[in-house]
């Protein structure tokens, strides 16, 4: 085998391997019927057992406000399991990246 190669296969696949474990952290509001129906809860449960961390808390307009950080798809079944919760309705979220924190754990606000 080509050594050339195969050094270009190391790097692709540690490339890869890196790419997935890269943390993020994401600023969201969460706007429907997301109060009153267990969504910081099952937000706090989902997302300590992904292991990811941040914070979630209800805010005076109905909305919910949540910083989560970890890896992307992580945060992306963090975000699936809530839309799938039975009583719950996301009517629209706002999200943007924001600085890493380095939380430990995730908690209600």
């Amino acid at each position: 085998m080509n050594s050339c190669r195969y050094q270009e296969r190391q790097q692709e696949r540690i490339s890869m391997f890196w790419e997935k474990k890269t943390k993020i952290r994401k600023h969201i509001i969460f706007y429907g019927r997301v109060q009153g129906v267990g969504f910081r809860y099952y937000a706090v449960q989902k997302a300590n057992q992904l292991g990811l961390t941040g914070w979630v808390k209800n805010l005076y307009d109905g909305s919910v406000e949540m910083e989560v950080e970890g890896e992307e798809p992580l945060i992306d079944q963090l975000i699936i399991f809530l839309q799938n919760r039975t009583y719950v309705w996301i009517e629209n979220m706002d999200a943007k990246s924001i600085p890493l924190e380095h939380d430990n754990g995730f908690y209600e606000r």
